[in-house]
């Protein structure tokens, strides 16, 4: 028997890595000679990097950035060299994730810290940038992240 284990998060309780995990033991349990395929996915917002460097075999690069309230952060964002393409997540640097409830107010957030991601991609020689934009605690527009790349905003 062949089975495919196709999950993306569960938020606030399993990574789709650890759903994975769990069920196959559990299914192993009951069908031990089944051929179990752990393909667990993301919709481009929190963990899009680690399932793609999971799937892509790329390179995480960790920089500082800041976050959502301009509070310094560690991001990470996913390069591949051999076809100069960075694969960005904006929960990274911008996510709800990083802020308390009580904080939570995206009148007040910004997407700067993703527009720094996007600018180390562009120095280390990035030609594509893959942007996912699930997870932002942010409705700036992406403003911050024009901002962060060197546009000026007047008025």
């Amino acid at each position: 028997m062949k089975i495919v284990l196709a999950p993306d998060k569960f938020k606030g309780s399993l990574t789709g890595f650890e759903f994975c995990d769990i069920v196959a033991e559990a299914l192993y349990t009951v069908h031990p000679t089944a051929k179990i395929l752990k393909l667990p996915l993301s919709d481009g917002g929190d963990g899009t990097v680690d399932i793609l460097a999971y799937h892509l075999r790329g390179k995480k690069i960790e920089i500082e950035v800041k976050g959502p309230l301009f509070t310094p952060v560690k991001a990470s964002y996913l390069y591949m060299a051999s076809v100069a393409t960075a694969y960005i997540e904006m929960a990274e640097a911008s996510g709800l994730k990083l802020l308390a409830k009580e904080v939570q107010n995206c009148m007040l957030t910004t997407t700067y810290g993703t527009g720094q991601l996007i600018l180390d991609a562009i120095k280390k020689g990035a030609k594509t940038i893959v942007l996912g934009i699930g997870g932002s605690a942010t409705t700036d527009c992406g403003i911050g992240m024009a901002a962060a790349l060197g546009y000026e905003f007047l008025g």
